[in-house]
């Protein structure tokens, strides 16, 4: 499971010394109370450790190498209490190589009208002090956020803890490491792609093996192994009677437990927190993986199916921005379409391999035939999603860089019962409408495959693909075919022009 506890950020302050030791202690005293404060946010899921004051040059890049060389230190935020001169900035953050937050804000929330005097204003001048610090980071052309408003307020505690969500899933994926059992399926295009470029670029690294090595470590599973694994099946969820202990098909869910616990084993022995399969590779298997990968990735493993490594490791920084919060993550890809006038919609599945986080109630394991791959009926969860506000989010190559594609989506129940259907599924409206997002999506050049959350917004999206440095588009209520078409023909030209 993942820990964001195992993480932390640092609080520096930014001053000098022209104000003299006792304004310096005053804004160090300030500097922690605010540090304190944000540790113990309920919206800041990662811990928030203070710094001592930073008052020179040598100060500030001691700092950024102590922060370079920190394990657990996932980045900076920083803030201005009086004026520090940015010029003395510019070697630290030169040296920087973690994501850093701006956090404009101030000691004391109102102006004391009636005491206000010259020194007050001295004391609390973050409205310009941090104004100097944004022009170096600018002039700098470093890439950071700006969060704006008293510290103590809920949406700027909830703005820090997105972007310290998206800093841990940023951490995370410079020490990825993705199994891709089997190649890239038949043609496929999206799902291609330079392996070493997205290491360089974006951390994480993708290793190829025959799907033999992995059943030679599930034939390996003791029986006892898998009887502990099926009594967790019979717990959790609604078996199937055909798969219960006097059923016709319970060797199925025994072949289906002894994959996933091989299967863990192997991703365990590798470091690996995500892994990809593919139906057209299943030599020595039973039957494809399906409540395997469904269980692994509500533990917080990345996963797509089809070879498809860049949708896995997605999923993995997605599960990682997203521990903790309610609503779930999820491996998808859009199926099929409801194109009734004013009520079009997308029921979004996978053949086999949804996760469960995003269920509406307890899920069923059931047994159906699957019409590709050539093996034994798999064993599968089958639910339906829990209706919300969601996002959908592709990650592609386009040549010169790496494109997210985010789509903002309301979940809603089926309009009727899907009796026959037997996968997991999410039925949603995509914003702003089904006719405009879909052009949009494709217009951009967005995967079949995606991550799915009801857990996340576009605000930690956006935040991970900032600190990746990918190009973003975003479809929600305001767009327009023609908007969208029109930001990627710009963001073409600056990004050969920032090249």
């Amino acid at each position: 499971m993942i820990d964001l506890k195992a993480f932390e950020v640092w609080f520096v302050t930014g001053s000098q010394h022209l104000y003299g030791p006792d304004t310096l202690a005053e804004v160090a005293k300030h500097s922690e109370t605010i540090a304190r404060a944000l540790d113990a946010a309920n919206d800041i899921p990662v811990r928030v450790v203070f710094k001592p004051i930073l008052t020179t040059p040598d100060e500030i890049r001691h700092l950024v190498r102590d922060a370079n060389a920190t394990e657990h230190c996932i980045g900076l935020v920083a803030w201005m209490h009086t004026f520090s001169p940015a010029k003395m900035w510019i070697a630290g953050l030169n040296s920087l190589q973690k994501p850093f937050a701006h956090l404009h804000t101030q000691f004391y929330r109102d102006i004391p009208w009636a005491d206000i005097d010259m020194d007050y204003m001295n004391m609390h001048q973050s409205a310009h002090g941090d104004r100097e610090f944004g022009f170096i980071g600018t002039r700098m052309q470093l890439d950071r956020k700006v969060i704006v408003g008293h510290w103590e307020d809920r949406d700027v505690q909830a703005r820090i803890g997105a972007w310290t969500r998206a800093a841990a899933a940023w951490h995370d994926a410079q020490t990825v490491r993705i199994a891709r059992f089997g190649d890239n399926m038949r043609e496929v295009a999206v799902t291609e792609g330079d392996k070493v470029g997205a290491q360089i670029r974006l951390g994480y690294s993708v290793s190829g093996f025959g799907v033999g090595d992995l059943v030679r470590v599930i034939d390996a599973v003791g029986d006892s192994a898998v009887d502990d694994l099926v009594n967790v099946y019979e717990s959790h969820y609604e078996v199937a009677p055909q798969l219960r202990a006097t059923g016709d098909r319970r060797s199925a869910l025994r072949d289906a437990a002894r994959i996933e616990v091989g299967l863990r084993q192997f991703l365990d022995q590798g470091g690996f927190s995500g892994f990809t399969t593919t139906f057209e590779d299943l030599h020595g298997l039973v039957q494809l993986p399906g409540i395997a990968p469904q269980r692994l990735m509500a533990d917080g493993y990345g996963f797509a199916a089809e070879g498809d490594w860049k949708t896995a490791a997605l999923v993995r920084a997605m599960k990682v921005m997203s521990a903790g919060l309610p609503g779930g993550t999820s491996f998808m890809e859009d199926y099929t379409y409801h194109l009734t006038p004013g009520g079009q919609k997308v029921l979004g599945a996978h053949m086999l391999e949804i996760c469960p986080s995003i269920a509406s109630g307890k899920p069923s394991v059931e047994i159906h035939p699957l019409s590709i791959g050539g093996k034994s009926d798999p064993v599968r969860l089958v639910f339906d999603t829990t209706p919300g506000r969601a996002v959908n989010a592709s990650v592609v190559a386009i040549g010169d860089r790496y494109r997210m594609i985010v789509n903002v989506v309301d979940v809603v129940p089926t309009d009727e019962p899907l009796p026959k259907l037997p996968v997991a599924r999410a039925l949603w409206h995509p914003l702003p409408d089904l006719a405009t997002s879909a052009a949009a999506w494709i217009h951009a050049g967005g995967a079949h495959h995606t991550g799915f959350s009801l857990a996340l917004t576009v605000e930690h999206l956006t935040d991970f693909a900032e600190m990746a440095g990918m190009e973003l588009i975003v479809i929600d209520e305001t767009s327009t075919v023609r908007g969208i078409k029109q930001e990627l023909r710009w963001n073409d030209v600056y990004y050969r022009l920032a090249r």
